[in-house]
């Protein structure tokens, strides 16, 4: 009797313990959507993503920094093949390109559970239904790979 109180404990942790893996749609992580602000790179940051239409959701972001943008994206979370990708394009402050023309910075889907999606390289966690934490994987000059937190309000 002790070992099944026991295995029935361990088993119920671990159940617990586990998250809930949803489908890669994106209803699934419609929570995303709204305008949300907050503070990055020294400055103040918005980003604003669509609700899911026409098999995606787009976003604008900007930095500010000393009352001045410093730099903007677009980014766009998309269905494909059975899964999602995060792509996004940086511009100056004069709307110059970073990338080249046909290129985009890609981050495939890892996961998504009730409130994270992991993407390789982002994840964008739901704190409340007006609060996300967006962790940003970025390398540095000499190849180190440093995760950036980005704690957003919504508007």
């Amino acid at each position: 009797m002790k070992y099944l109180c026991f295995f029935l404990l361990v088993t119920s942790l671990h159940l617990n313990a586990q998250e809930t893996t949803l489908e890669p749609k994106l209803e699934n992580i419609s929570w995303i959507s709204g305008n949300w602000k907050g503070e990055a790179f020294g400055g103040q940051v918005e980003e604003n993503w669509s609700t899911p239409s026409g098999g995606s959701m787009m976003a604008t972001f900007k930095l500010i920094n000393d009352d001045k943008v410093s730099f903007y994206e677009i980014e766009i979370i998309r269905e494909i093949e059975n899964s999602l990708v995060l792509q996004l394009k940086h511009f100056d402050n004069t709307l110059k390109g970073w990338e080249t023309k046909n290129k985009t910075v890609d981050f495939p889907l890892i996961k998504i559970t009730p409130n994270r999606v992991e993407f390789e390289g982002m994840t964008f966690e739901k704190v409340n239904e007006n609060e996300m934490n967006v962790y940003v994987d970025l390398k540095s000059e000499d190849g180190k790979i440093d995760t950036m937190k980005f704690n957003y309000k919504k508007d």
